[in-house]
């Protein structure tokens, strides 16, 4: 190798490393965010999810509570629940 090609490849990996603090370091940091923000939105999803399922799952156990309740109170019962306001 020429000693004429030392120099050049030290200033090119000097530039190559400037240019990489200078544009690949924000980029990362950027993409980083980004997924922080994606993560943070399917938390939340995965809370409203997990509420609507309990609720579904309330409303199964009074379903199925009034399908196996043989006792006089199964009209009184399916009243009650008629004139509950809903959530």
């Amino acid at each position: 190798m020429s000693p004429f090609w030392i120099p050049i490849l030290g200033i090119c990996c000097g530039l190559v490393a400037i240019i990489g603090g200078v544009f690949v370091k924000p980029w990362i940091e950027l993409q980083r965010r980004k997924m922080e923000l994606e993560a943070q939105m399917v938390a939340e999803k995965a809370a409203q999810y997990a509420a609507h399922t309990e609720r579904l799952e309330q409303r199964v156990r009074v379903l199925e509570r009034i399908a196996t309740d043989r006792g006089a109170d199964l009209s009184e019962e399916i009243d009650r629940l008629r004139d509950e306001p809903l959530n």
